[in-house]
């Protein structure tokens, strides 16, 4: 049922979250063309992966509009079909390097593989809420669906919300397809939502009720659960500032943390993702801890919503050698240097520059060098 790789880095069983090794990511993207096979596409749930019947299933679109509807899938699909590029990216994504300056009990240690590209067919919502008619007063759209967390205090479905203007603005996605095939349901089957530039909880799996309301969903995982609180803080309604737009972040994928190399020139690259409407402007690279640095080659971007792969030839001396990574956007920021000033009690946004160790050997020492 899950058709994941099987060398998957899993955190959970039940509920099912894994993320593929730097490797795997690496490979996947050069594969195909910059896209994420769906094996290889990360894997974040809250409860058991609900299996949907296609033919059974209906979206509900209610709250503040003039017509409220039910669609089937069929009748969803009448709308105006879109394809789009969109790189998704979970809230935890690199939550391991803030892990390594304090411990965050209960939370899974993702690496960098919690980012994936795909492209994604369906429909806009805002086609559908156009059809439905807005009332005044709309202020936020919520999503629901039918998975069941145990995770939610009180235990409930989960749910969350994006604000109207956003919904409106043509790039959100209600979606059945995924790399031209029909969803599988690790990843949403029937339909999912999928919101461009936005933390991955947003774009809700399974979707089965949308409904437009003036204040944001009241579900846990919107109210309580991903929000960003300070080093002090506790978890509580309301409490923190709510995660939505993507903050500016990168990832070296080649060469992996701990691997022998050959001294001289290697390739390094990796992934860089600007979240909102702005775009990656450069990456540098350094391949000695931070000392000097060198510009990174940009890949050809895949659309306004996806991630920019990039690579650079790095100069490597004969030791240990610390590789790293700092990406601009194009409203000017650079990424933070250290995870230190970003460590939160969810372990969220880590978007410090990113780092990898590896031990350098001559030429002559071949026989050392791990495959």
């Amino acid at each position: 049922m899950l058709g994941k790789r099987e060398d998957m880095v899993v955190h959970e069983a039940e509920p099912y979250n894994a993320e593929p090794t730097r490797a795997a990511l690496a490979e996947s993207a050069r594969t195909g063309s910059g896209l994420t096979s769906v094996p290889t596409f990360y894997t974040r749930n809250h409860g058991p992966i609900p299996e949907l019947e296609p033919q059974r299933w209906s979206l509900r679109v209610e709250g503040l509009v003039d017509a409220p509807l039910v669609l089937g899938l069929a009748e969803l699909q009448e709308y105006p079909q879109v394809t789009v590029v969109v790189t998704l990216q979970c809230a935890g994504n690199r939550r391991q390097g803030l892990i390594e300056v304090r411990d965050i009990p209960g939370e899974d240690p993702w690496g960098p593989g919690a980012t994936s590209t795909a492209e994604w067919t369906g429909v806009r919502l805002s086609d559908v809420l156009s059809s439905a008619g807005l009332r005044a007063g709309g202020a936020h759209v919520a999503f629901a669906a039918p998975d069941f967390s145990e995770i939610a205090e009180p235990a409930q479905t989960y749910g969350s919300s994006i604000p109207l203007s956003k919904a409106l603005a043509g790039d959100v996605l209600l979606a059945w397809q995924m790399n031209g095939d029909p969803l599988t349901p690790p990843h949403g089957a029937p339909v999912r939502v999928v919101v461009p530039g936005y933390i991955g909880a947003r774009s809700v799996k399974w979707v089965e009720r949308i409904t437009v309301q003036s204040e944001p969903s009241s579900n846990f995982f919107q109210e309580t659960a991903y929000r960003l609180l300070p080093p002090e803080g506790s978890p509580g309604p309301g409490l923190g500032v709510s995660l939505g737009p993507i903050a500016l972040n990168s990832e070296i994928l080649v060469p992996d943390d701990g691997h022998r190399l050959l001294a001289g020139r290697t390739v390094v690259s990796g992934y860089a993702l600007a979240g909102g409407d702005r775009e990656v402007s450069r990456v540098d690279v350094s391949g000695d801890g931070g000392a000097t640095w060198q510009q990174a080659q940009l890949g050809t971007r895949l659309g306004p919503w996806a991630w920019t792969l990039w690579s650079a030839d790095v100069e490597l001396a004969a030791g240990e050698a610390e590789i790293v990574a700092r990406a601009w956007d194009t409203a000017a920021a650079l990424q933070p240097e250290r995870p230190e000033s970003l460590w939160n009690p969810k372990g969220y946004v880590n978007n410090s520059w990113p780092r990898v160790r590896v031990h350098v050997v001559e030429p002559a020492a071949t026989d050392q060098v791990a495959p």
